[in-house]
């Protein structure tokens, strides 16, 4: 009998996918959530909390790998650390981490909030991997939303939108695996201007507007223009393009409304 595979966030966007993966695989899970949800067939629910520290000891008791997706706008790096030093007292074998692309070289503190947790991850002792993903298209829809209505769109920003269905594929594949270190950065086919992304995402609305160009200020504008937030050559190239994404979206919205 295999040992269950811990999963922080199992309930999010990422982890609603990545789950079904891991018990399609054959192993059990148990996911850890700040509140208490029905079990279901092979998944176990705990309740915790990695930023306060609470319940991690019981929820890692009998767990050889974990895979932390959990995140936030605040607190990455200290539930990393508490989550190491969790692990390292469990006797866990194998870390899997998410992170985000420039993670290292972006003047941002969500960034540096995730360079630090792969610090943490890096120097636990524990054998670890760490995959740098790109946005995820789901996540760019609202910032993407938002300067549609606003009809502006920030000069030199530039995005390489990824499927949440690929992210999935590879972190499960990397956390039924053997640790690897830090892998090759997963990102989406194209990479776009951020007016470009606007304009597809009007027209798949059957709309044209006009957008008026404004330039990000400071270090995180030259970073942003320098391309920081993007992969490099090495980097995994998947997924459907920002366009397709779009025409699925729509296509699912429609239905849902026949």
């Amino acid at each position: 009998m295999s040992t269950p595979i811990l999963v922080t966030g199992g309930t999010g966007n990422i982890g609603r996918h990545t789950v079904p993966l891991l018990r399609d695989a054959g192993r059990d899970v148990r996911i850890l959530s700040r509140s208490a949800r029905v079990a279901e067939a092979a998944i176990e629910h705990v309740v915790g909390d990695t930023v306060k520290g609470l319940g991690l000891a019981e929820a890692l008791e009998g767990v050889e790998t974990v895979l932390h997706l959990a995140g936030g706008a605040k607190g990455d790096d200290v539930a990393a650390r508490n989550l190491v030093a969790a692990a390292r007292s469990a006797g866990v074998r194998h870390l899997v981490l998410i992170s985000v692309v420039g993670a290292d070289r972006m003047p941002i503190s969500y960034f540096r909030m995730k360079a630090a947790a792969e610090r943490e991850f890096a120097a636990s002792g524990i054998p670890w991997t760490i995959l740098r993903v790109a946005q995820l298209h789901d996540f760019a829809v609202p910032m993407v939303k938002a300067l549609s209505a606003m009809r502006v769109a920030p000069r030199g920003l530039r995005f390489e939108t990824v499927g949440v269905d690929v992210v999935a594929a590879r972190l499960a594949e990397l956390t039924l695996g053997s640790p690897a270190g830090r892998v090759a950065d997963l990102a989406g086919p194209e990479i776009r201007e951020i007016a470009d992304l606007v304009r597809a995402f009007d027209a798949a609305r059957g709309r044209t507007r006009r957008l008026l160009p404004l330039r990000i200020p400071g270090a995180v504008g030259r970073a942003y223009r320098a391309g920081d937030n993007l992969a490099d050559d090495s980097a995994v190239r998947a997924g459907t393009s920002w366009a397709e994404f779009l025409a699925n979206r729509e296509a699912v919205a429609a239905d849902s409304r026949s």
